[in-house]
């Protein structure tokens, strides 16, 4: 019975200005099941082109390859695909192991492809290894074998998925004569089992212990005979415990485990290229960190000045660079309470604002520092110091905010904890000569320090706390008004302070106390910082990127040959590009949790720094960045791998396969 036919083909290859050569010409074959046969030539005879096409791997030629009833002329690839899987066995003359697999490894790779399950892909390799004599060697890798042992691991990986029709290429040309007779009898022990060997061969000493000979010469068959003088016996045999069926396709999880293998060849070159993606997404972590960790401080810091029943008032700031606001007149404070009173009367609140439950208040920045000034003695010498932010103390204030004293009335100030460098731990309770000029006059009074005041924020900046009276008094007597910076609303619910923080927040006119707009500014700020620093995180994720998709296209270069071994034995392009895309989903995996790691120990470093230096570390983590750092990882290194994947799987295995 015909297992394979061959009737009329010829095979060009072009070779510039529409010239072609040819390679074969008007080929009729036909060959039977048990057959040992040997097609001979010189080098360029056209022999190894014959096997190329009976093997399914160039499909692009004139006449009919029939192999049981289906021609492979024009083909697509995933029927030439199944049928190198299923029944084509590639033995070759380099042997074209993977080097770094296995040999164990190396034989069940054809099952790996066809998602066999690892008992049995495991079971079934080692007793075929076990057959060949290399029982011992299965956790050996290719450079530790000799020449005849390397053969007798491609027989058995040709042989792993019970093929109809072994193809050897010259599989004798790099052995001596002693492992050549080994060699040639496990093809014929193959043979009489049942199986179509071909074997092609320069080599009249192979060619004797054929069944048939074919001789090639020039793209043409010039001799075809039987060898009256062969003999057949059955000593080899699989075994037969594991039924030959329909074959599956690489499966996500054994393409991740290939991968994970093709990776640990390699680990330091990918180790190193994570380490280097890792750094990008550390900082990404870090930036985020420093952005929501300054806003969180900010706002912390403000909350802690708020009372839930004062609602603080100023006019919206038409400088957005800076927090302060206007003064007040008494016309505008008079219709801010009207509109007040309307938004609590529309919500159905009875609180109605009056000039008893209404608090001024005062603000002056001094930033060119010669507004204000306090002068004391210390040591018996006379110190002086700028007053750069001078307060009336807010009602929203408690004794929670004093880190000592009491709050000041007349003839007396409060500082914040900047003053103890100036006057030492002891200075509460001491005079100091307190200096404003205001209105183009300047007011100069001896104060007792009442209290030192929390003030986080300002921390290295000396700022002065006064009562609003006592300060109105001053200006008075200088024939001055205080027109007050801040108002505050004291209301007698939370409720009712609700109401009218919503109405502020959502005016375009009145804003919020003084905390809350340098919270605001802060927030811009640290968001207009984070926004910076992350599109520096985010270029250094391009450079990774490229540095990802540089070292997989050298990777698929310096891989070419094991590409061609693969889709000799069935690999579907889309396997190929599953594979080189798992390994870039194991890099992307392998930077995203060492960019974590080294956010984590980068954090640590930082915080006891920043406490060092500021008292305070603005850095805060999120659960979620952890997450975001894996995705775009993920992303970044899926993406990278896309043009190497599809350079892979686009290769031609005949030429793959050349590649040295």
């Amino acid at each position: 019975m015909k297992q394979l036919e061959i009737k009329h083909v010829y095979k060009d290859y072009p070779i510039g200005n529409k010239e072609k050569f040819t390679a074969l010409t008007d080929i009729n074959l036909s060959f039977k099941k048990g057959e040992l046969v040997s097609i001979i030539g010189e080098s360029g005879s056209g022999k190894s082109t014959l096997m190329n096409l009976i093997g399914g791997l160039d499909s692009q030629f004139e006449g009919d390859i029939i192999v049981e009833g289906i021609n492979l002329r024009g083909q697509p690839d995933k029927i030439l695909d199944k049928y190198r899987k299923n029944k084509v066995g590639f033995v070759f003359q380099s042997f074209n192991l993977i080097p770094h697999l296995s040999i164990l490894d190396n034989v069940t790779i054809a099952l790996t492809l066809s998602n066999v399950p690892e008992k049995v892909k495991v079971e079934k390799a080692t007793a075929l290894l076990s057959r060949l004599g290399l029982e011992k060697m299965l956790k050996r890798k290719p450079n530790q074998l000799s020449g005849g042992q390397k053969q007798r691991v491609a027989i058995a990986r040709a042989l792993i998925n019970d093929p109809d029709i072994i193809l050897a290429d010259e599989p004798t040309g790099a052995l001596d004569s002693g492992t050549t007779t080994q060699i040639l009898e496990i093809l014929k022990e193959i043979a009489d089992e049942g199986k179509l060997v071909i074997m092609v061969t320069h080599s009249e000493k192979v060619a004797s212990i054929s069944s048939r000979i074919i001789e090639i010469s020039d793209g043409k068959i010039v001799r075809d005979e039987k060898n009256k003088n062969y003999k057949k016996h059955k000593v080899f045999s699989q075994n037969k415990s594991f039924p030959k069926g329909e074959k599956q396709n690489l499966s996500y999880t054994s393409a991740i485990k290939l991968a994970f293998h093709n990776m640990w060849a390699s680990k330091v070159k990918n180790i190193l290229m994570a380490f280097g993606v890792a750094i990008s997404i550390s900082a990404m972590i870090l930036m985020l960190s420093f952005g929501s960790g300054l806003t969180d401080y900010v706002t912390n810091v403000a909350s802690d000045y708020n009372n839930p029943l004062v609602v603080p008032v100023s006019k919206q700031s038409t400088n957005m660079s800076s927090p302060l606001s206007g003064s007040w007149t008494d016309e505008e404070i008079e219709t801010l309470k009207e509109e007040l009173n309307t938004e609590l009367k529309n919500q159905g609140s009875d609180f109605v604002v009056r000039d008893e439950n209404l608090k001024r208040g005062f603000t002056m920045i001094n930033i060119a520092g010669n507004l204000a000034k306090v002068t004391a003695i210390k040591d018996g010498e006379e110190v002086e110091t700028p007053i750069f932010c001078l307060y009336t103390t807010p009602p929203t204030y408690n004794e929670t905010n004093l880190i000592e004293g009491s709050f000041s009335g007349d003839g007396q100030v409060m500082f914040n904890s900047y003053i103890y460098q100036i006057l030492g731990q002891d200075a509460v309770g001491q005079k100091v000569d307190v200096t404003v000029t205001m209105g183009g006059k300047t007011i100069q009074q001896n104060a007792e320090i009442s209290a030192i005041v929390d003030t986080s924020v300002f921390e290295n900046i000396l700022c002065m706390y006064v009562d609003y009276d006592y300060l109105n008094s001053l200006v008075t007597a200088q024939d001055e008004v205080l027109s007050p910076t801040e108002l505050y609303v004291i209301t007698e619910t939370e409720q009712q302070a609700n109401i009218l923080k919503t109405f502020i927040s959502n005016s375009d006119k009145y804003s919020g106390s003084m905390e809350e707009r340098l919270a605001n500014m802060f927030s811009q700020m640290s968001n207009t910082i984070s926004i910076a620093l992350a599109i520096i995180a985010g270029i250094s994720l391009i450079v990774s990127a490229i540095m990802i998709l540089t070292v997989l296209y050298m990777s698929v270069t310096e891989r070419t040959k094991e590409i061609g071994v693969l889709k000799s034995i069935g690999a579907r392009r889309r396997d190929i590009h599953r594979i080189f895309t798992s390994e870039s989903f194991l890099i992307g995996l392998l930077s995203g949790i060492a960019g974590i790691l080294l956010s984590l120990v980068a954090f640590g470093i930082f915080t006891i720094l920043f406490n060092s230096l500021l008292g305070f570390a603005p850095l805060s983590l999120r659960w979620y960045y952890f997450v975001l750092a894996i995705g775009i990882s993920l992303i970044i290194s899926i993406l990278s791998g896309l043009y190497p994947s599809a350079k892979a799987a686009k290769l031609d295995p005949v030429e793959a396969l050349r590649r040295e």
